[in-house]
């Protein structure tokens, strides 16, 4: 009976343990599944916690915008990448508000579109190259006349009034440029340039018109408000008529007077996403961070931009 007895507690002994031993492995298997899993979201960047990064893949966005942003955009780019390192730029393409429709109706791909003037982007709506529901007044600007920094005209404050009398030789964006635009309109409310219907002033399209016999001769004009500037600046002309942005990201010019706000339409910067962008939910998140995020407000106004107010 003894015998019987030691039979079965040795029997239990040994229940017990396998039990034990295959819980012990059915928790380290456990364990190291859940260890791996972890380590593969933390290499993905989708674990939570300090250092936590942006979901989703690797995106790179292509910006085309207004030449008049190259400084200032290049440090909002940089900004969000740091922010938001799953987001990279291409090389961002600055031209004349005019040349970028022209290269997106080529076929050029882009992402984000940002002009500088409604006109313009009136017109890559029309031609669909942007997603209209996306269009958003960004910022405002100024329209200035400068001259050189330290020249003969330094301090001098010059009136539209003085430039129709042909008291200076002058540099304006040709009509690709909508600074261009903005000083032609300016300049019909003197008499200096006529439009087809001799609209003037905020009326005006600042296109398609001639500059008046007393001021034709004295006119150059540059295919970006860059050149314009630099025009100013290496004295090749007495004044010319850019953005206050241009006179901080350009340098080299002085602002001899603000062109009269009523003389001209309103200076706006729209954007909108592309029609035919890959990435259109993180171009709008680009686009909204733009306007939202109180680091990169104070690189536009930096840069002598004001963010717009709806």
């Amino acid at each position: 009976m003894a015998g019987v007895w030691k039979r079965s507690a040795i029997a239990v002994v040994l229940a017990v343990m396998i039990a034990l031993g295959l819980f012990g492995c059915s928790s380290g298997e456990t364990s190291g599944a859940a260890i791996d899993a972890t380590s593969r979201e933390e290499s993905n960047g989708t674990a939570t916690g300090a250092g936590e990064q942006p979901s989703g893949g690797p995106v790179e966005l292509q910006i085309f915008a207004a030449n008049s942003l190259t400084k200032a955009m290049a440090e909002a780019e940089e900004l969000y990448t740091r922010q938001n390192p799953n987001v990279t730029f291409a090389d961002t393409q600055y031209e004349g508000s005019g040349a970028l429709i022209e290269m997106l109706a080529a076929g050029q791909y882009a992402d984000v579109l940002i002009t500088a003037s409604q006109g313009t982007m009136d017109d890559a709506v029309d031609k669909s190259h942007v997603r209209k529901d996306t269009r958003q007044t960004m910022f405002n600007n100024d329209l200035v006349i400068v001259t050189k920094q330290g020249g003969e005209l330094a301090g001098t404050d010059i009136t539209l009034e003085e430039i129709a009398q042909g008291k200076y030789t002058l540099a304006v964006g040709d009509e690709s440029v909508p600074a261009g635009n903005y000083a032609c309109q300016a300049l019909s409310t003197v008499g200096a340039y006529i439009e087809p219907d001799n609209a003037t002033g905020a009326d005006a399209t600042g296109k398609g018109g001639e500059f008046s016999d007393v001021i034709k001769d004295k006119v150059t004009l540059g295919a970006k408000v860059g050149d314009v500037c630099k025009y100013a600046e290496t004295g090749e002309v007495d004044i010319a008529m850019v953005y206050t942005s241009d006179v901080y990201r350009m340098g080299g010019v002085e602002i001899c007077s603000v062109v009269p706000n009523d003389t001209h339409k309103a200076i706006v910067y729209p954007g909108a996403v592309c029609a035919g962008s890959e990435h259109a939910e993180e171009a709008q998140a680009f686009l909204t961070w733009c306007m939202t995020d109180e680091d990169c407000a104070q690189i536009w106004e930096k840069w002598g931009f004001e963010l717009a107010q709806d």
